[in-house]
């Protein structure tokens, strides 16, 4: 058995990972499992057909993390081939927001393809075992979580009506959300075929055939060329110190990543033993300053790694100077051996269509302008922006962290209110519990700094896991959402 920490979205994710972790296996394993599950019961938030990072903190050696966001779709496409069938839905969720469903909003999905990548790495135990725990939801069925019912109480009839297998799995007979459990035809099967054929199953064979068949018979974009061609990027983590903290988060094409380690570093060590008004100030300062750049340079740049390393570098060089001047599921592990492993998942807000014979839910990334905005020029292939900051860190005396979030462009500000507040003196749990602020829409003429009154899943919903130096684990899930926070072993 391996004694580890997990904060998972909900409790059948929790207990993948237990029940990985009692058969030997790693963190890796662990958060693998739990995030698999979530594909399965975390509806309208993600699925099999997502995007997602996995950052990871061997207990030897450096961090790393594993990019296995969505691509743009259209490998070899005819110019002349009709226009991808899409439409706009306004919903009053998050505050209000226009997303784009449809086949033609359904870009190249990763997530498994990264999982595969961090398995073979660190992982321990058959690829097979991740998959069972998942293939058991499907199986039996589950009941819908709060934060797929606040979400799906929005858009139930609006994205998720339009198609027929949808609206059949989501529904009861008036027309309402369903209380009761949900089985998705088709889903167990498929993960069974995923866990006898390895996680390239989602991108060729018989079920790569399945996704793109159904999609291009609908209007879609997505095609075999895109699936195939499709790979997981191991790349260097962006790292930054806060006190006795080494911090490795994701790097671009996740701007996520460059906007919790920009916001960091302009925190300058504050808090210092708790948040006080003038640590809320400065907060709201760094917000408006590094979200204001995200969009007005970040989101459009042709060169983002370059437009991220200048951006870091300025704010290095002078923080005074540059003071003045964008639906996700996410699990963390640390394990007793030291190493850490946070995973951050999104279908987007979903186009609202089960591919045929699949039990799959479909994303719709190319519909979120968080994460394809319309000033930025992607080419077929290339990867899409991301909200998601994964993170792990280990400490000077070797403790180990890792610590992620939910909650569209709210994650990364909900990231650096916990991140910082633990690195000042809080305890895990205060840090994570503790009110929050977002600046929404900085730097536009309707900038609003939206400060926490009480617990909200706007605010995002971090989950994080520790083990100190000398080896007692804790984790902590977020009491805005009805995560789950465990200690195995």
């Amino acid at each position: 058995m391996s004694a580890l920490a997990v904060a998972a979205p909900n409790p059948a994710a929790a207990d993948a990972a237990e029940q990985v972790a009692r058969a030997g296996g790693s963190a890796v394993d662990a958060a693998i499992a739990a995030a698999l599950v979530a594909m399965v019961n975390e509806v309208g938030l993600v699925s099999l057909s997502s995007g997602g990072f996995v950052a990871v903190q061997p207990a030897r050696g450096d961090a790393y993390t594993v990019d296995g966001w969505v691509d743009r779709p259209g490998r070899g496409r005819d110019p002349g081939a009709p226009a991808p069938r899409t439409w706009d839905v306004s919903t009053a969720y998050g505050g209000g927001v226009t997303i784009t469903i449809g086949p033609g909003s359904v870009a190249t999905h990763g997530s498994l393809a990264a999982f595969g990548e961090a398995h073979a790495r660190d992982g321990r135990l058959p690829w097979r075992d991740l998959l069972a725990p998942a293939v058991a939801v499907a199986r039996d069925g589950f009941a819908l979580g709060s934060a797929s019912r606040y979400y799906l109480d929005h858009v139930h009839e609006s994205v998720f009506g339009w198609d027929d297998a949808s609206r059949a799995a989501l529904h009861d007979a008036s027309g309402r959300v369903t209380e009761d459990r949900v089985v998705v035809p088709d889903l167990a099967a498929t993960l069974e075929h995923v866990a006898a054929a390895g996680p390239r199953a989602m991108h060729e064979g018989d079920l790569a055939r399945l996704l793109v068949d159904d999609l291009q018979a609908r209007g879609g974009v997505l095609s075999a060329a895109d699936l195939a061609a499709y790979e997981p990027v191991v790349r260097a983590p962006l790292t930054t110190r806060v006190g006795p903290w080494r911090l490795a988060t994701t790097p671009p094409p996740s701007v996520g990543g460059v906007v919790v380690a920009s916001m960091l570093r302009l925190l300058d060590g504050r808090p210092v033993g708790g948040w006080d008004a003038d640590d809320v100030e400065h907060l709201v300062r760094v917000q408006r300053a590094v979200l204001g750049h995200r969009r007005e340079v970040l989101e459009t740049a042709g060169d983002l790694d370059a437009a991220a390393r200048d951006w870091l570098d300025r704010v290095d060089a002078d923080h005074r100077s540059v003071l003045e001047s964008g639906s996700t599921a996410h699990v963390s592990v640390t394990d007793a051996d030291g190493a850490a492993c946070s995973i951050t998942v999104s279908s987007g807000y979903g186009a609202g269509m089960i591919a045929a014979g699949t039990g799959i839910w479909l994303n719709n990334c190319l519909g979120e302008q968080e994460l394809n905005p319309p000033g930025r020029s992607v080419a077929p292939g290339a990867r899409l922006l991301s909200n998601m900051a994964p993170t792990v860190g280990r400490h000077d005396d070797g403790a180990t962290l890792a610590i992620g979030s939910p909650g569209a462009d709210r994650i990364t500000t909900a990231i650096v209110c916990a991140l910082a507040g633990f690195a000042g003196g809080l305890g895990l749990a205060d840090a994570v519990a503790h009110p929050r602020v977002h600046v929404h829409r900085a730097g536009l003429p309707d900038e609003e700094v939206r400060v926490e009154d009480e617990p909200s899943m706007y605010f995002g919903g971090v989950g994080a896991a520790l083990t100190t130096a000398d080896g007692h684990l804790e984790a902590v899930a977020d009491p805005r959402r009805e995560g789950v926070g465990r200690v195995v072993g």
